[in-house]
């Protein structure tokens, strides 16, 4: 039985050290105790423990613009972060552990406003019929973790931008693109605000659980052991690298012929490329494998290192149109995976 509510309001917008911070609440949750953590991250995507990030999310162009992606430990699909969003992590004793109490809090907090809120599925949370709430989950042997996002006043143009969802999963959800899917809580209740809702949240979870709530004192967390966790998040290898064979392919018509490279990728590089054309210059075709493998998946990457091909004068506009697609690729096709 629940008997002690713990609250965490999180002061960085570090994508790193808040899910490491998260992980940390999870290990170190005391016996008979519900934590509720609230906190932000600033123009970030995050996409779950199982997928490619390259099929999710722009990730050059999120980058170029001082953006940062974020691997979490629990599975579900990419969601877009920024100071227009509110994150939620609900973290209890497996034996208390109950999404439905624990999304209660957060539709009474959301009600507070006048709004009315409909549960969709597992992890989705509607207001007139739109997102405004995606869940994820995971557990450690004692513990459950359940988190999620709020959009409040979040950049949707900016959301459609870097987040790629398949045209089927989008069709699946009856919708045309990202954007149209979701809703902000600010265009229904012009009044609410991130603290506002941080507010009414905190009310919420004291009011359902029927308890008082005390705050986490930051000298009880062991920040050292959150930074090394941070580290690891933030790592290459975690966030782009992690073992899931996979491939993809990219194809274009230039005038000079049509073009289809498919790769095979592992831990974030390239291992095997085969590139198909109708183009006249074999040569030409035959030497991009050979400069294409073993390469960081990075379409910036593969585009330059095509750039020894325009040595060649005759092959100098060839390479240009190659690394001007490559640069604008967006398109990825999960193939079969590679054993």
């Amino acid at each position: 039985m629940i008997t002690n509510l713990q609250f965490y309001q999180g002061t960085k917008n570090d994508p790193y050290e808040n899910l490491a911070l998260e992980s940390f609440f999870l290990q170190n949750n005391p016996p008979d105790t519900c934590i509720c953590y609230l906190w932000q991250n600033q123009k970030t995507v995050v996409i779950g423990k199982n997928q490619n990030a390259w099929r999710e999310c722009s990730v050059e162009l999120l980058e170029s613009e001082g953006g940062r992606l974020a691997r979490r430990l629990s599975g579900g699909g990419a969601v877009f972060h920024d100071l227009g969003n509110l994150n939620f992590t609900f973290i209890a004793p497996l034996a208390d552990y109950s999404v439905s109490r624990q999304l209660d809090v957060i539709c009474r907090a959301v009600e507070q406003f006048g709004l009315g809120i409909q549960k969709s599925g597992r992890n989705d949370l509607l207001a007139n019929g739109r997102k405004f709430s995606g869940n994820a989950f995971q557990k450690s042997r004692r513990c459950g973790c359940h988190h999620g996002t709020l959009l409040v006043d979040t950049d949707l143009a900016q959301m459609s931008r870097y987040l790629t969802a398949s045209a089927e999963k989008l069709q699946s959800k009856g919708v045309s693109s990202v954007k149209s899917r979701v809703v902000n809580l600010k265009d229904l209740c012009p009044s609410i605000t991130i603290e506002r809702l941080s507010q009414a949240i905190l009310y919420a979870f004291g009011q359902v659980y029927g308890l008082s709530v005390q705050s986490i004192p930051k000298t009880e967390i062991d920040w050292e052991r959150v930074r090394k966790k941070a580290d690891v998040l933030s790592s290459w290898q975690w966030r782009y690298g992690k073992d899931i064979p996979f491939s993809f392919e990219l194809s274009h018509r230039f005038f000079w012929g049509e073009i289809l490279l498919r790769f095979v990728v592992n831990s974030g590089r390239t291992v095997k490329v085969q590139v198909f054309s109708d183009a006249m210059d074999t040569d030409f075709i035959e030497r991009i494998p050979v400069l294409l493998q073993d390469l960081p998946v990075s379409f910036s990457a593969f585009a330059e290192a095509l750039s020894p091909l325009a040595e060649k004068p005759q092959y100098a506009s060839m390479v240009i149109d190659l690394q001007r697609f490559l640069k604008s690729s967006s398109q990825i096709k999960q193939g079969d995976e590679i054993r």
